[in-house]
């Protein structure tokens, strides 16, 4: 719980100064105890990043949460980050855009209203993500228009960070080098980014977010686990992060993970 909400910090979604709810109010959102959560307050206590006025109130605190000054690079550098859904790849896209001030273009914030209409006109659930109609005809379209996105900001001489399972095109080896290929023509450079995430984080993440598209997965988690592969890792040279309970803080990751970047960057 306390890396959850912690991230949420970190990614600016929960803001400098914000009440939180109530400790029930949070039980109840995470469907956990109320034991859990006074524990997982207690830690961000210790760590500042919460400040308790009362018994029933508690206060984000992260006065430095503005974002950085834009870091301009003398040629763009898209970042491409993949992992399997819950794993934390907005909130590390967040994270990376605030401690850059590079834009992030995420698949479902820049598709989904899109998708769900098409996936209506065709008679389809509007949150299906399993059909073999989806797979063949939407899913390919919303990688397309991502990579737009991304090459009209490369071509506009700006950075970019993008955030999408990219599963199936991280393990393509063809498909990595032909998006190396793409970039390296506008004179830009890429850097592949895995998320890494245990089962246990992933479905506290995906049950809390409660996503209508995720109700095929937590009808059987186990049965769902079973057709995806824990050790996947991209099939191009990558980095990875991972966002379990027992790993570094994200934005400590986060700014290692740019850093690394940078550094390849400049030599």
């Amino acid at each position: 719980m306390a890396r959850h909400i912690r991230n949420d910090i970190e990614a600016g979604v929960l803001r400098d100064g914000q009440v939180l709810p109530s400790t029930r109010e949070l039980a109840a959102e995470w469907d956990t105890s109320v034991f859990t959560i006074s524990e997982a307050m207690r830690l961000l206590v210790g760590e500042g990043l919460i400040e308790s006025k009362s018994r029933s109130k508690r206060v984000v605190r992260n006065p430095n949460q503005a974002r950085r000054g834009v870091i301009r690079l003398s040629k763009p550098h898209v970042i491409l980050i993949g992992g399997y859904p819950g794993s934390g790849k907005t909130e590390l896209g967040r994270v990376l855009a605030r401690q850059t001030g590079w834009p992030m273009l995420d698949k479902d914030t820049a598709t989904r209203p899109v998708v769900e209409a098409a996936l209506e006109v065709l008679g389809l659930s509007p949150h299906d993500r399993e059909s073999e109609t989806y797979l063949r005809e939407i899913r390919p379209r919303e990688y397309e228009a991502l990579a737009a996105a991304a090459l009209e900001n490369v071509g506009c001489g700006n950075s970019a960070i993008v955030t999408a399972p990219f599963i199936r095109e991280f393990s393509d080896s063809a498909w990595t080098s032909r998006t190396v290929a793409s970039f390296a023509n506008l004179e830009a450079t890429v850097t592949f980014v895995w998320l890494y995430c245990d089962p246990v984080t992933m479905h506290t993440y995906i049950r809390r977010r409660g996503a209508a598209r995720d109700a095929f997965k937590l009808s059987d988690w186990p049965a769902y686990l079973a057709t995806i592969d824990l050790a996947f890792r991209p099939a191009a040279p990558h980095l990875v992060v991972e966002n379990c309970a027992s790993s570094a803080p994200l934005q400590a990751q986060a700014a290692e993970l740019l850093d690394t970047i940078l550094k390849r960057t400049s030599s």
